[in-house]
């Protein structure tokens, strides 16, 4: 039985390198967004809140990475009512919300995006942006 594990970890440089990804993908759709990256555990490498994103966005993009991270997976497939009872028992750590993305090298998880201020399908593709830009693998 092994009692250690190899981590990946993403850097403060890979994380400025998608957030300028994320931003300027934002910048060309002219959706003004919220950008948050954590690591595995959910805890903050970097956030934005573009001029013009909404305030609130900051909340929900956050839950976003926190819940992706959290499941290894996007975030807004959870069941609705599955989702609001799971944020309501996080305090808001937990969303069904579109926009969360993990990111993940070579199959390990390294952390995650979330992304909101936008539709679901532009803050995925804004949360995309970033993980090509840092040649994380597709979500």
């Amino acid at each position: 039985m092994s009692i250690t594990k190899e981590t990946l970890a993403l850097t403060h440089a890979g994380a400025m390198i998608a957030l300028q990804a994320a931003i300027a993908h934002a910048e060309e759709i002219h959706v003004p967004q919220c950008i948050v990256l954590v690591d595995p555990s959910g805890e903050t490498l970097a956030t934005f809140r573009m001029d013009g994103a909404k305030y609130l966005s900051m909340h929900t993009a956050r839950s976003k990475a926190r819940t992706a991270a959290s499941i290894n997976a996007p975030t807004g497939a959870m069941n609705v009512e599955f989702g609001v009872a799971a944020g309501i028992a996080s305090q808001g750590g937990v969303t069904h919300l579109p926009g969360g993305l993990p990111i993940r090298f070579n199959g390990h998880l390294v952390g995650a995006i979330g992304v909101g201020s936008g539709t679901g399908d532009q803050d995925f593709a804004v949360a995309r942006a970033a993980l090509e830009a840092i040649g994380a693998e597709p979500v």
